[in-house]
């Protein structure tokens, strides 16, 4: 397994379908080791989710948009909230990728959480804004929140990601 370079990455931007799609400034997003993606909108959860080992019994949380302000800002007490991206990622079946936050974000006292984005994944993907700074974090649309790590497997896998994830949101 090996992580793509800033090259490579191009490279497969330019492909159809492209591994990442719809980015706000690719000259600065295509990083020399990843992409980093930039957030469309924000919500809070309002309830309990539940997951088991069968996902038959798992139950998402209702959640409710957070508006950005006139200036495209929105303050976040400290918290949990999720976030949608504004890229579409299309992963071919020899590649998987996992993100890592930025680190003014981190600095900020903040962080994303993230799952594994698998081999055949596509969509728009979400995450876990945690938000740890006792005086919040504000943060604005379209920011730069994440960096996208691209590993090439060292074989393809048979079948992909076939989840009721798959294309959401595109």
């Amino acid at each position: 397994m090996s992580l793509l370079s800033h090259d490579e990455l191009i490279s497969l931007i330019n492909k159809k379908p492209p591994l990442v799609e719809q980015m706000v400034v690719p000259e600065i997003q295509v990083q020399p080791n990843g992409i980093e993606l930039t957030l469309q909108y924000i919500e809070a959860h309002e309830g309990a989710g539940a997951i088991a080992f069968d996902n038959a019994e798992r139950k998402l949380p209702p959640t409710k948009n957070i508006d950005f302000d006139g200036d495209g800002w929105v303050h976040l007490p400290r918290g949990a909230y999720k976030i949608v991206f504004n890229e579409i990622v299309n992963i071919p079946k020899n590649i998987a990728a996992i993100a890592k936050p930025r680190s003014s974000l981190l600095r900020c006292g903040a962080t994303v959480e993230t799952a594994v984005w698998d081999a055949g994944y596509s969509g728009r993907s979400e995450s876990l804004l945690v938000v740890y700074n006792e005086k919040g974090f504000r943060v604005k649309k379209n920011a730069r929140v994440m960096q996208l790590l691209f590993f090439r497997l060292d074989e393809e896998v048979g079948e992909g990601y076939c989840g009721i994830y798959q294309n959401e949101n595109k």
